[in-house]
């Protein structure tokens, strides 16, 4: 009855089929501001007809939210309800809401939707600023609709009885309602001001919840006044964002059966205003299925979520003449210096690849131009990839491990160059430290001075432009003003970007080792930032939720990328560049799509804050690694989970393939560097179309057949991990004496 309210019959009018939904004998409101209305007594009547309807009384009825299509709104309380304003949302498409009209349209409360609260008597007229959070009231005045408090425990119970005594084939999906009912049962409660009642319910029932949603209850569980509600973050997205659930057409029909049997409206309500149940004809899922997914901060993704489609291919090498002469030894000591990141198989020479069907078209994204360095060092890059060693169960790589000793600065973040030449370090002191790891030292260009007397046509211009005087080993970047959580080097070695809790991200040269940009949009700490794999783009993740995608030469982000719950706190680069992976610590991981903006997939079955991601060099698949101590594998263009990888004890912070993709390797918090076998973790995957359109998924119990070795250091996590050119791996952390 809430979703569409109609007058009585007298107060409605005839209207003509031209004409829109306001009021005979009055001129229509213009597109974008509502001027007052005069004063009628039809327009009293049907105002209170409206708030009994919404069963909003006098003082309560607040700014009510309502979904973008009819973003119009209801002016005030009390007074101010006098003058019969109506407001309008955004844009035209909002359907004005007219007091002593024909219809309101009002809806519940929906993600991303604006609420404005009501306009005081003096302010008439004038556009609305429309605010994009969503107004504290507004969410919270859906819980003005209240049973008797003292039925809660009654109803919970007795919704909690019927679950476990219904058949098992329907009891394990049935058991998903209990976490949100439970939530926002208590949160009514709370609100309505019924604290002892809330407490003895949150007592009674909070340890029937699955052991991974205990962070959340913690959080709850300190919210037990009214008040407390208004700037809870965690609370404001359980309220606007519908927990979703995936359930059976049997199930669903059995509940819903019950409850109108038992005629249990409160619960009844919370399930139709605050739940979103994603029904799929077929067999009801097990328990084992349905653990693998649920856990997120808003349930499981809709399956509409991830039906879009994904061009995962990889894009068309440039092709270029390789030079045949196998003598590039020429006694340089360093690992060559190749561009790309992930080289594509069987890469080598200058023979050119049939398009791959699942890549997207070569200029679906401005990509930059090939200079002749780029081309040279893809000239090395291919020699080095024929001289790579293929790994496999039989052949492990070997692991270089480098350990930052004395590190009292606090080391958050670690990334190495492609060519594995230099290393970088970001620490909590807000430097950004890099080292050459080749007998090569840094150098900078010299001055300006200097240059003028260059012969600029010289064949080692390159090295005469460099001051022998400024070599060492370690180059120190002073500019943040907080500790540097994220560092990503560009694939020419050109570049270095560090972000930090200060709120912005850097852009250092590697030619001056000075900063030339410093890129504010994020207004919190940014957790991660990574450079396109060619160059010129970059992303960044942080607190204020989103992903903001860059270039190089813009001080304005080109996209926002806005959905997760909580904080972005890791972000990954597709290989093919058209898409950004984003992990956040509402236990969920996004893929966006680069050209427009959209969110293309949602992947949900960690138990914890995402801290790591890895495509296979294919762009095929996603490992991802969280606080839960598992790795989990995703299917892209499926959008199923086709993996998990039980082993690690503590979060993991780092995930690479091998260069060639048949092992992936994952570093921890728990000291180790584990091994897996990618190769077999992949083959004889069931991607047929009855599990991607229900999620039946059977995930294979082989965690141990999969792990090909296990290597401790002596007490150092894992923060990176790197397959050098010819897949060596290298790995780095912190040492710290506990």
């Amino acid at each position: 009855p809430r979703a569409s309210l109609v007058y009585p019959r007298e107060l409605r009018e005839p209207r003509s089929a031209h004409t829109a939904p306001c009021p005979s004998r009055r001129p229509a409101p213009p597109p974008l501001t509502a001027p007052p209305l005069p004063q009628s007594a039809s327009a009293s009547v049907s105002e209170e007809i409206l708030r009994r309807e919404a069963r909003l009384l006098g003082d309560d009825l607040g700014a009510v939210a309502l979904s973008p299509a009819s973003a119009g709104l209801l002016g005030g309380s009390g007074s101010d309800a006098d003058s019969g304003e109506a407001l309008l949302g955004r844009g035209t498409s909002a359907a004005a809401v007219a007091i002593g009209g024909n219809v309101a349209t009002v809806a519940t409360s929906s993600p991303g939707v604006a609420a404005v609260a009501a306009v005081p008597p003096g302010k008439v007229g004038g556009a609305v600023v429309v605010e994009d959070q969503p107004d504290v009231s507004a969410v919270l005045s859906a819980y003005n609709q209240q049973g008797d408090p003292t039925l809660y425990e009654e109803y919970y119970s007795g919704l909690k009885h019927f679950i476990e005594c219904s058949l098992d084939c329907h009891r394990a999906e049935l058991s998903q309602l209990f976490y949100p009912l439970f939530v926002h049962m208590y949160l009514e409660l709370v609100y309505n001001q019924h604290e002892s009642e809330a407490k003895s319910f949150f007592e009674r029932f909070h340890g029937d919840q699955e052991c991974y949603y205990q962070d959340d209850l913690r959080v709850l569980s300190s919210l037990t006044k009214k008040e407390h509600m208004k700037g809870n973050e965690t609370m404001l997205d359980f309220r606007t964002s519908k927990f979703v659930l995936r359930i059976s057409r049997d199930s669903y029909q059995l509940l819903k059966r019950h409850l109108q049997e038992k005629q249990n409206n409160q619960i009844w309500n919370i399930v139709q205003e605050h739940l979103y149940i994603d029904i799929f004809d077929g067999m009801p899922r097990s328990k084992q299925q349905i653990d693998a997914m649920v856990g997120s901060l808003a349930g499981e993704a809709k399956r509409e979520a991830n039906k879009a489609k994904v061009f995962f291919g990889l894009l068309k090498e440039p092709e270029f003449d390789v030079p045949l002469d196998d003598e590039d030894e020429e006694g340089e000591n360093e690992e060559g210096k190749p561009k790309k990141k992930k080289p594509k198989k069987d890469n080598v020479g200058s023979k050119s690849k049939k398009q791959d069907p699942n890549a997207p078209p070569q200029n679906r994204i401005p990509l930059p131009e090939l200079k002749d360095s780029d081309k040279l060092d893809k000239v090395m890059n291919m020699k080095e990839a024929a001289r790579r060693v293929r790994l496999g169960p039989e052949c492990l790589p070997s692991i270089c491990f480098y350990t930052f000793l004395n590190a009292y600065q606090g080391l958050t973040a670690v990334d190495i160059t492609d060519d594995s030449s230099m290393i970088v370090g970001g620490f909590a002191d807000s430097t950004v430290r890099v080292w050459s790891v080749t007998p090569k030292k840094l150098r900078s260009v010299k001055t300006a001075a200097d240059l003028s007397l260059i012969d600029k046509e010289s064949d080692d211009v390159l090295e005469r432009i460099m001051d022998e005087k400024t070599a060492s080993e370690l180059k120190i970047l002073y500019g943040h003003s907080g500790p540097v959580y994220g560092t990503s080097f560009s694939p020419d070695r050109n570049y270095l970007l560090s972000c930090s809790e200060d709120g912005t991200v850097r852009l250092w040269s590697l030619q001056t080792f000075t900063c030339l940009v410093g890129y504010k949009g994020h207004n919190y700490p940014v957790w991660d930032t990574q450079f396109s794999p060619y160059g010129y783009y970059f992303v960044s993740g942080g607190h204020d939720r989103v992903a903001r995608l860059w270039a190089t030469d813009h001080y304005q982000p080109l996209r926002i990328f806005a959905g997760h719950l909580a904080d972005v706190t890791c972000t990954r680069f597709h290989p093919n560049s058209n898409y950004v992976a984003t992990g956040s610590a509402d236990r969920t991981i996004r893929l966006w799509d680069v050209l427009n903006g959209n969110c293309v997939r949602i992947f949900t079955g960690h138990k914890g804050p995402i801290h790591s991601l890895a495509f296979s060099p294919n762009g095929r698949f996603l490992a991802t690694g969280a606080t839960d101590g598992r790795v989990l594998l995703w299917d892209i263009g499926h959008g199923l989970m086709v993996g998990e990888l039980k082993g690690h004890s503590d979060t993991i912070y780092a995930l690479r393939f091998s260069r060639d993709g048949e092992i992936l390797a994952s570093g921890s918090m728990d000291n180790t560097v584990r091994l897996w076998d990618a190769v077999k973790a992949f083959e004889d995957l069931e991607t047929d179309d009855f599990t991607t359109a229900t999620g039946h998924i059977n995930l294979p119990e082989n965690s141990q057949d999969l792990l090909l070795g296990t290597y401790m250091t002596k007490s150092t996590p894992v923060v990176h991990l790197h397959f050098t050119r010819r897949n060596l791996l290298l790995a780095a952390g912190a040492y710290s004496s506990q």
